[in-house]
């Protein structure tokens, strides 16, 4: 019994040393658990905000090629050399010369207002000008007398048919019949091209063989270049471009924006 009694106290002072130590050996193998559950949370907050950076800087490098891309469609469609759009009017300055140089006129040759119009055959807002602005202008202006009207030519290098229409101008007038190919150009500017430009001058009344011989010989190339020439130099970059009295007026303006010009040049 004795024996037992030893041995159920030695039992018993094992089982109280097993309560004494039992919960910090829990204590100890939570705090490792802990420690453990959050390097891994860690490791996993890191990586995804590493992944979110990776993608943000994907996506930032993604939005640059976009802004880049848009970038270089706008430089393609804006002046240097591109169809100008509207603007507002800015304040007047007036560029000096004889900016109508020795091209056909519109109009009464001693009228006291001048419009020089910069202009290509193919540019979508050239062709606004020529439907909806041009027409009353040359109604309430040029027909009284009171507006001549120039046109040079100042065609793109993106528009194709732009160079041989403008040529194709030039050799009606050397029969008297500019402005008539004005209006066919452009009425027609989704077809421009030498054989439709040879049809239309058969159609306005030219002598076709000399027309067409003036056309396929480049003759009139020289003086659409001298055109582009002076237009640079009077600051010209994109189409339509006018000087009213040399007072620039850029891209399709509406009708009020040249009358406003026009009248104060008319009260002087």
């Amino acid at each position: 019994m004795e024996e037992e009694k030893h041995e159920s106290k030695g039992k018993k002072e094992h089982k109280a040393q097993e309560d004494h130590t039992h919960p910090a050996d829990m204590t100890s193998q939570w705090i490792i658990a802990l420690a453990v559950i959050q390097v891994i949370l860690l490791a996993v907050v890191a990586f995804q905000l590493y992944d979110i950076g990776k993608k943000s800087e994907e996506s930032k490098q993604s939005l640059a090629s976009i802004n880049a891309f848009f970038t270089l469609v706008k430089e393609q469609t804006q002046p240097t050399g591109n169809d100008a759009q509207p603007s507002q009017p800015s304040a007047p300055s007036r560029v000096e010369g004889d900016l109508k140089d020795d091209d056909v006129v519109q109009g009464d040759a001693n009228a006291p207002v001048t419009i020089v119009e910069f202009s290509d055959f193919q540019c979508p807002y050239c062709g606004r000008n020529f439907e909806q602005t041009y027409p009353q202008i040359k109604k309430l202006y040029i027909d009284t007398g009171k507006v001549k009207y120039v046109m040079r030519d100042f065609p793109l290098n993106f528009h194709p048919e732009a160079q041989k229409a403008a040529e194709a101008a030039g050799c009606a007038e050397e029969q008297g019949k500019f402005w008539e190919m004005h209006d066919k150009l452009f009425s027609n500017q989704q077809d421009l091209s030498v054989a439709n430009e040879k049809t239309w001058a058969q159609e306005i009344g030219l002598d076709t063989k000399k027309f067409g011989e003036c056309l396929d010989s480049g003759k009139r190339a020289a003086e659409v270049q001298k055109d582009i020439q002076d237009g640079q130099a009077y600051g010209v970059s994109g189409t339509p471009a006018f000087f009213i009295n040399g007072v620039p007026l850029v891209g399709a303006q509406p009708f009020a924006a040249f009358q406003q010009v026009i009248e104060q040049e008319l009260a002087q």
